[in-house]
């Protein structure tokens, strides 16, 4: 495998200056079939415990079941079904917006309410040529894409940084970006930051069905060795 191949964001860098690659994360807008976590907090604590349906311990231990299971799924029409409140909508809102909104209708209810949201379902998958292939959890607001080749520990060698396919769900279908690991033009890109359900394929490279041939040519000959082997100790017998 060349050297050259291997480098990720190649380019000309000055070891004394630092070089600035400008770049805005766009804020996710929530979609159907995400799951929040909704807690509300005021003096009133037995109305709080009426929203808060999602088990504190199930958020710090990080168990993505029990989190689904006790979120608010944001159903087909981008609505939450809050008890009390009835149904809110929140798709197409940040974060932010929704915790407003949320905020707002459950003051109708519970006085001087403070309510924290936060997004459960932020899941990326990683397959191909890396070292962890799976889906992995992100429990914060934002990944990029080195940060979730990082939670798959990284290419193999005989990934091919050149062609990383980024499948991106949206509301028309599915859309497939490539993405150049060695140019460091994807430092300033918008898809270097993954949005939640994005997936990324690592193609193996050549080299790597080059090197499974090399393994089997060479059991091919190791067997014709030992026939020949045995048909001569045969012959001599």
């Amino acid at each position: 495998m060349p050297q050259r191949k291997l480098p990720y964001f190649q380019g000309k860098y000055n070891k004394s200056t630092a070089v600035l690659a400008p770049n805005t994360l766009q804020p996710y807008r929530i979609q159907p079939n995400d799951v929040l976590s909704v807690r509300v907090q005021s003096v009133q604590p037995s109305l709080n415990e009426i929203f808060n349906v999602t088990d504190a311990r199930a958020v710090f231990q990080g168990d993505p079941g029990n989190m689904f299971l006790a979120g608010y799924n944001v159903d087909t029409n981008g609505n939450i079904n809050l008890p009390t409140v009835g149904k809110v909508k929140l798709q197409g809102l940040t974060i932010e917006e929704a915790q407003a909104r949320i905020q707002r209708e459950v003051g109708n209810y519970v006085r001087d309410a403070n309510v924290l949201v936060k997004l459960l379902s932020f899941k990326i998958t990683v397959l191909g040529e890396v070292r962890n292939p799976g889906r992995h959890f992100v429990y914060n607001g934002q990944v990029t894409v080195l940060e979730a080749l990082g939670l798959a520990g990284d290419l193999t060698e005989f990934g091919n940084r050149e062609n990383i396919k980024l499948i991106r769900p949206t509301p028309k279908g599915n859309e497939v970006i490539l993405l150049d690991l060695t140019d460091p033009k994807l430092l300033e890109s918008p898809n270097f930051f993954l949005l939640p359900n994005d997936a990324l394929y690592v193609e193996p490279m050549a080299a790597r069905t080059n090197r499974a041939n090399i393994a089997n040519l060479a059991l091919v000959f190791s067997g014709i060795s030992a026939l020949a082997l045995i048909l001569n100790y045969l012959r001599v017998n």
